[in-house]
């Protein structure tokens, strides 16, 4: 038996058989007409998982609607001006404004390409109250979020999640995800990918 890690995450086991059993040809034919069956009831079976899985993957995000998870990370750029000590920001802190999470890490190329289109929008929106947050996955070993923002001139808040708090509790699984919190503390949306100027305005629209 082997089993292969498709990229979508489901794990498809392959049977082979033994070659050291030795049958007669009436069983090697009995055999395979059962192997056969078996193999065409799998493969059924193996298409009804990956259906099941793209329904599911299409699907939003479980925590859309619900209570925004509350998470309190340094800040390793910017941000002093948001309340507090300066050196650590929540979201319970935040609550009253509309916040945009943006999910990112400095060798994540489409966060780099992303990285301005978020910096814009959060100089857009600063006097209507929306408060746009840089959620750093880096771990030490991997980068430094606060000298990145600085030689790349991003002026949002940069949090650092390099123990992966905060990407556990909103189930962060791919880079770049930004995740839209409403002025009451509420989860209305979640985009993993690449996100374009016009579809943050939309959402953020949407969560005033």
């Amino acid at each position: 038996m082997r089993a292969v890690r498709a990229r979508d995450g489901v794990v498809l086991r392959l049977m082979g058989t033994d070659p050291r059993s030795r049958r007669s040809a009436e069983d090697m034919d009995d055999s395979n007409h059962r192997s056969t069956l078996s193999g065409l009831a799998t493969v059924v079976v193996v298409l009804g998982v990956l259906v099941g899985a793209g329904k599911f993957f299409r699907g939003q995000p479980a925590i859309v609607g619900r209570d925004a998870p509350d998470f309190s990370l340094s800040l390793v750029a910017n941000g002093s001006d948001l309340g507090g000590d300066g050196k650590a920001l929540s979201v319970s802190q935040l609550r009253g404004h509309p916040v945009l999470l943006d999910f990112w890490a400095t060798w994540c190329r489409y966060c780099r390409a992303e990285a301005p289109i978020v910096d814009a929008l959060s100089k857009r929106w600063h006097d209507k109250g929306v408060v746009f947050v840089g959620v750093s996955t880096d771990r030490p070993e991997e980068g430094d979020p606060g000298q990145f923002a600085r030689a790349h001139g991003m002026t949002f808040p940069i949090v650092s999640d390099a123990l992966g708090t905060a990407s556990r509790a909103y189930g962060i699984e791919s880079l770049p995800t930004v995740v839209i919190l409403s002025s009451a503390g509420k989860v209305v949306a979640v985009r993993a990918g690449v996100t374009g100027d016009d579809e943050l305005e939309r959402l953020i629209s949407e969560a005033l």
